[in-house]
């Protein structure tokens, strides 16, 4: 007759709870406990080893930032001279002011982009993705700390902020495009809030099927799109050349003796110019920093400034009557038709290389273990970065149509627009900071020296944008307020969850020598459990034995580690242990932006002396039941808000690609 379990590890289950299939970090640290992920979609092709590179010639990579990375920062032409002569905030169009604020446009391109971003922060290479949260990564104490370092959380709320920030550039990029059919005509008014509805409906509902196919054609249609801005600039300088004058930073310093609190102000809107620069740092790891580079200053930088001085130039010599909207000025008569579907197409693209980054940003902060698992359904079987992600889709489109029909007016939006920026551009400037005197241990002074220029321009620009709180800019505020609270909560939970199921893990030596002992029975078949930790037995083991009474031939104890890189070589990121006693214990490496595929990860088990059937193999998981009744430390609150996202969390199953008819779960109550 087989024996049953000894009393020894029957006792032990009533330490605590088993977590269900579980992610950890390289600190061993629990990632969630009811995970959730992508659907069952073939693995991404591997990356390499080290350096995570694009690849493809220099032309071509540089067509496709176009329409990706410069999409956002190449619609600002249609609102951002507007609003500083014309908007809530606006000042009296004379000519110092106007060459005042034409020289202010171009030193913040050449300060903040040039200098700033294309110089330095793109230097901040996490094995060639960039972004705020893998900037945070980089910045990131020791994998075992149990507390996030005020660097972090910086880097979650600048995350919010670029979340903010990303709901807010599709309403105003193509409520500013369709605008145009007021300056038509005034008895089209009233389709502009209607139209743009559509168009905002139209272009979530199609995510879902992914951008390989149209996305082809975006740098096209952007390439076309700056060589229009070009022209159109060139032929309103032409009328009054004079606004080249504005490069001396002369104008700049003139403008702010004349217009005095007014003009410090102003600087709300003039920060709507550099609104993409975010864009070209979360975009790295697409394009790479060369094809980035060339194209800014091959293509759009020449492009912005001729039409920006267009602008100022059509502004010197028409003053109030071109005010109300000087870009659709510089196509007069039937020209502005063809124009406002132009505009419309490149502030389409704008939002979707925006609702593709949230896409991105999301599913970095869930593999880092600050949000819980969701549905990651990858749209291309060769693109990786090509994902997308349903309930994100949805609520960016409820907050998108929420703030047209609420702010009505791409005017009236960007009073919100700037805060949302310039926070982030603080942060990633902080983050620079302390990456670079620690990490990379450059001099303090010099770096210091430096950083103090890029938060002295980041500060001030923020600083003009606090008066338009109530006009506004409350809204990214409270965007990234809520989704710091989210990041910072799930990882107080998940942190103090690890903690329980640490202390139930049985030693794995006491755990042999009863099954030496006890010689439970033991049935064909590989079974897998996933744990959390890579020591120990986990008590999900301890359950199956306690109720089954049996053990498989083969017992494979599985680890899922994040790296604190967004990618790792998927041809070797799989470590094998013998145990002893048909145990086993295997480690699968993935980096934060890949998602885990455990039957292809197990597959190659084989190489290194495991030989799993798969059509045999059984998943056992844990799913736990949430109490607020604990003493863990969080407040109720915050044990409600955890419970709830727990809950709501995809299924273990989903995000660890298993075949859905091979997975047992066994269910515990845990009090936090």
């Amino acid at each position: 007759m087989p024996r049953t379990v000894g009393p020894g590890i029957i006792d032990f289950l009533t330490l605590a709870a088993e977590p269900s299939a579980a992610v950890r970090d390289q600190g061993g640290q629990q990632l969630e406990p009811s995970g959730a992920g992508p659907a069952a979609k073939p693995e991404p092709k591997p990356a390499s080893t080290g350096h995570h590179a694009p690849e493809g010639n220099l032309a071509a990579l540089s067509l496709g930032a176009l329409g990706v990375v410069y999409g956002d920062i190449g619609t600002s032409p249609l609102y951002a001279i507007r609003e500083c002569f014309h908007g809530k905030h606006a000042i009296a169009p004379t000519p110092v002011h106007i060459l005042g604020v034409l020289s202010l446009v171009f030193w913040a391109l050449v300060l903040v982009i040039c200098v700033k971003y294309l110089t330095f922060i793109m230097r901040c290479d996490n094995r060639g993705e960039g972004g705020i949260l893998s900037l945070s990564a980089l910045v990131m104490g020791s994998p075992r700390a149990r507390k996030v370092s005020i660097p972090v959380l910086l880097g979650l709320f600048g995350a919010g902020l670029l979340l903010g920030e990303g709901l807010i550039t599709p309403p105003i990029s193509i409520l500013g495009a369709v605008e145009g059919l007021e300056i038509a005509t005034d008895s089209l008014s009233p389709v502009v809030v209607p139209l743009t509805v559509v168009i905002l409906i139209a272009l979530f509902s199609v995510q879902r099927f992914g951008t390989g196919k149209i996305g082809a054609v975006f740098g096209w249609v952007m390439l076309l799109w700056f060589m229009t801005l070009a022209v159109t600039g060139i032929l309103g300088i032409v009328h009054h050349p004079s606004a080249i004058r504005a490069i001396n930073p002369v104008y700049a310093v003139r403008f702010f003796q004349d217009a005095g609190i007014e003009g410090f102000l102003l600087l709300g809107s003039v920060v709507l110019v550099v609104t993409g620069a975010e864009a070209l740092y979360a975009d790295m790891g697409h394009f790479g920093r060369r094809p980035i580079r060339t194209s800014w200053f091959a293509i759009v930088m020449p492009c912005l400034l001729l039409n920006y001085f267009g602008q100022g130039a059509l502004l010197l010599e028409g003053g109030e009557a071109v005010a109300r909207n000087p870009f659709y000025a510089l196509a007069p008569g039937i020209w502005i038709y063809p124009m406002m579907v132009l505009a419309t197409m490149a502030a389409i693209i704008a939002s979707q290389a925006l609702i593709s980054g949230a896409y991105s940003l999301t599913r970095s902060a869930v593999q880092l273990g600050f949000l819980p698992r969701m549905r990651i359904v990858h749209t291309s079987g060769e693109l990786e970065g090509q994902i997308y992600i349903p309930e994100i889709n949805w609520m960016m489109l409820a907050a998108c149509l929420a703030l047209v029909f609420a702010f009505q007016t791409s005017s009236a939006l960007a009073a919100a627009y700037g805060i949302a920026v310039t926070g982030t551009m603080i942060i990633t400037s902080i983050l620079f900071l302390n990456l670079a005197t620690r990490k990379w241990r450059w001099n303090k002074l010099a770096t210091g020296a430096l950083v103090a220029v890029f938060l002295a321009i980041d500060v001030s620009l923020f600083s003009a944008n606090i008066h338009k709180i109530a006009d506004g800019a409350w809204f990214p505020l409270a965007m990234a307020a809520l989704v710091f609270t989210l990041m910072v909560t799930w990882r107080r939970g998940r942190t103090s969850l690890a903690d329980r199921f640490r202390n139930a893990t049985l030693p794995l030596d006491l755990f042999l020598t009863d099954i030496q002992e006890q010689k439970p029975h033991r049935v064909s078949g590989t079974a897998v459990f996933m744990t959390s930790t890579a020591q120990g037995i986990p008590p999900v083991l301890l359950h199956h034995l306690k109720h089954n009474k049996v053990l498989h031939q083969q017992v494979v104890l599985l680890s899922v580690v994040i790296e604190r890189q967004p990618h790792v070589n998927l041809f070797d990121n799989v470590a094998v242990d013998s145990l002893g006693h048909g145990l086993f214990r295997v480690t699968g490496r993935y980096g934060f932006m890949q998602d885990p595929f455990v039957p292809r990860l197990l597959a190659r088990c084989r190489q290194r002396g495991l030989d799993i059937n798969l059509d045999d193999t059984t998943y056992y998981l844990g799913r736990e039941t949430l109490l607020v009744s604990g003493e863990s430390g969080m407040s109720i609150w915050r044990k409600a808000i955890f419970a709830f996202m727990s809950r709501n969390a995809r299924s273990a199953t989903s995000f660890f690609n298993l075949p859905p008819n091979r997975v047992c779960e066994l269910g515990a109550q845990i009090e936090l």
